[in-house]
C-alpha cells in the first residue's frame, strides 16, 4: 500500500465488521482499533484505541438493524474521530438508512433521509459513499462529496451463466425501471415492468404486466428485499405466461421472517441472490439465497479515493 503524508486506515463498528476485514485483507492494511459498548440504560459508548491524528479515515458501517442503535454509533465515531485530530473523515454505508422516507408522501411527515444527512455532515463527515440507494435524489440532500456507487454489475455478471439466457429482467415496479434497464442491458435481454398500486403502508397489489415475459424466466431486481411484498408478485408474472425457476436479484437483504416465510413456502421461486452490504446471520440464511461480496468493489473505491484517482466508472450516474 502506496500511503501519502496522511496514512489510510480503516474502522468499523459494530453492524458488519466482516465486511471491514474483508476490504482490510483486499487492502493490505490493518483493521484500526475501537471498542463499541452497549450501557446498562441503552446508551452507546464509543471508544478509539489508537492515535487517529493527521489520519484519512475510512469508517465503514451499514446501517443495518438495530438501524437506529447503528446509526447513533456511526454518528458518534464521526465525533471521536474529529476530537482525536483526524485528517479526514470518510463514511463508507453500504446500506443507507432511511432511504425509503426521502419525500413527503403526506403532510406533517418527516424527510428522514435528509436528517440523516444533516446529521452525518454536522458530526463531521467529508465525504459519503453508499451503493444502490432507492432513490439517487438524496445525494442532493448533502453539501458534501457523495459517491453512489452500484453492485448491479456484480449481480449482473451472476447472470450472465446460460442457464439465464432465456430470461427476462422484471422490474417490479416503475420507480425501478431504470436500475432492470441496465440488468437487461449488461445481459443483452428483455425488459418486463410491474405495474403496482400502494394498498396502505406496507401492502401493494400488482395491477399489471408491461412487456412480453410468455416462456421466459423472470430475474426480478430490487435494491432491498425487506418483508417481501415483491415475492408475492411472482403470481402475476407466471399468469402472464412465465416459464421456470423465479430468480431475484437485490443488493441489500434486509429479509424480515415474512420473506423468509414467502421464500420457504413457494416453489416457484428457485434463488435470491443478494449482496453482503449488510450482515446474514445464521437465521437468515437459507437453501435458496446466494451471497455475493461487495468488499472489493468498496476496496477499490477506498483505494481510489485516497490516491486521488478517479472513480466515475463505479458511479451511478444515469
Amino acid at each position: 500500500m502506496v500511503e501519502s503524508y496522511h496514512p489510510l486506515r480503516i474502522f468499523t463498528g459494530s453492524a458488519h465488521p466482516g465486511l471491514a476485514r474483508e476490504i482490510t485483507d483486499i487492502l493490505h492494511v490493518d483493521l484500526g482499533k475501537a471498542t463499541t459498548r452497549r450501557m446498562p440504560d441503552s446508551e452507546t459508548h464509543v471508544m478509539l484505541d489508537e492515535v487517529v491524528r493527521d489520519q484519512d479515515i475510512f469508517f465503514i458501517q451499514p446501517c443495518s438493524e438495530p438501524v437506529n442503535d447503528h446509526l447513533v454509533e456511526m454518528i458518534l465515531y464521526l465525533d471521536a474521530f474529529r476530537r482525536a485530530s483526524a485528517h479526514s473523515v470518510s463514511v463508507v454505508i453500504p446500506y443507507f438508512p432511511y432511504a425509503r422516507q426521502e419525500r413527503m408522501a403526506k403532510g406533517r411527515e418527516a424527510i428522514s433521509a435528509r436528517v440523516v444527512a444533516n446529521m452525518l455532515e454536522m458530526a463531521g463527515a467529508r465525504r459519503v459513499i453508499y451503493v444502490d440507494i432507492h432513490n439517487r435524489a438524496i445525494q442532493g440532500f448533502f453539501n458534501i462529496p457523495v459517491d453512489p456507487l452500484s453492485a448491479v454489475p456484480l449481480l449482473a455478471n451472476y447472470f450472465r451463466a446460460p442457464e439465464f439466457a432465456d430470461g427476462a429482467i422484471v422490474s417490479p415496479d416503475v420507480g425501478r425501471a431504470s436500475m432492470a434497464g441496465k440488468y437487461a442491458e449488461l445481459l443483452n435481454l428483455p425488459l418486463v415492468v410491474m405495474h403496482k398500486r400502494r394498498m396502505d403502508f406496507a401492502t401493494t397489489e400488482t395491477t399489471h404486466v408491461v412487456g412480453d415475459i410468455e416462456g421466459r424466466r423472470p430475474i426480478i431486481i430490487d435494491d432491498v428485499m425487506a418483508g417481501g411484498s415483491v415475492l408475492k408478485q411472482v403470481d402475476a408474472l407466471y399468469d402472464a405466461g412465465a416459464v421456470g425457476g423465479a430468480c431475484f436479484a437485490i443488493t441489500h437483504p434486509v429479509l424480515l421472517p415474512t420473506a423468509l416465510k414467502r421464500l420457504e413456502e413457494d416453489e416457484r421461486i428457485e434463488r435470491l441472490v443478494v449482496m453482503n452490504t449488510i450482515p446474514v446471520p445464521p437465521e437468515k440464511q437459507h437453501p435458496k439465497v446466494v451471497v455475493l461480496s461487495v468488499a472489493q468493489l468498496l476496496a477499490d473505491i477506498i483505494y481510489r479515493i485516497y490516491r486521488g484517482e478517479s472513480i466515475s466508472s463505479q458511479l451511478v450516474l444515469s
